[in-house]
């Protein structure tokens, strides 16, 4: 350091501070403003690119919450349409069996006129019958009892009888 300041020269100090200056002022002209401006539209674009990612997760943010609300929404529907089918199901249910109820009862019904019908056919057509044997039975006694002439006049006397006393 010693020797720094012996072989100290007032005109090498003038030149090197203005050739320093020269350099800096050369520098600031021409190099620092195109770096400077080459760090500024860096950090700009960077800047840029960072409030776009941050609208982009954003808008994730948004659609997310948006499609959660879509399928919320298609749930609730989802829901509401299988509850509506369970309805109609029960009521498409219950209206069978009222209506196979109702065709079971008509069914009966006419099985039970049918059955009386014929009952009421059958009880007449023994009636039928039992009048004919009577008459026949009937036919045959007085075929018997009026053979003879004798006979028919007593008969028709006892008729008589009858008559007057009724």
């Amino acid at each position: 350091m010693e020797k720094l300041i012996n072989d100290f020269s007032f005109g090498l100090f003038f030149w090197q501070t203005l050739l320093f200056l020269l350099l800096l002022f050369l520098l600031k002209k021409y190099a620092w403003k195109p770096i400077l401006d080459a760090l500024n539209s860096r950090e700009e674009g960077i800047q840029k690119a960072l409030d776009e990612a941050d609208k982009a997760r954003q808008e994730m943010v948004d659609l997310k919450s948006s499609n959660e609300k879509i399928i919320k929404e298609a749930r609730a529907e989802r829901d509401s349409m299988l509850k509506d089918a369970r309805t109609i199901k029960e009521k498409m249910i219950t209206e069978a069996k009222d209506e196979a109820k109702a065709q079971s009862n008509k069914i009966i019904e006419q099985a039970k006129q049918t059955i009386e019908n014929e009952k009421l056919a059958a009880i007449t057509e023994l009636k039928n019958q039992v009048a004919e044997l009577s008459i026949g039975i009937a036919e045959k006694i007085m075929k018997d009892e009026l053979s003879s002439k004798d006979k028919q006049v007593k008969l028709i006397e006892k008729m008589l009888d009858e008559a007057r006393l009724k």
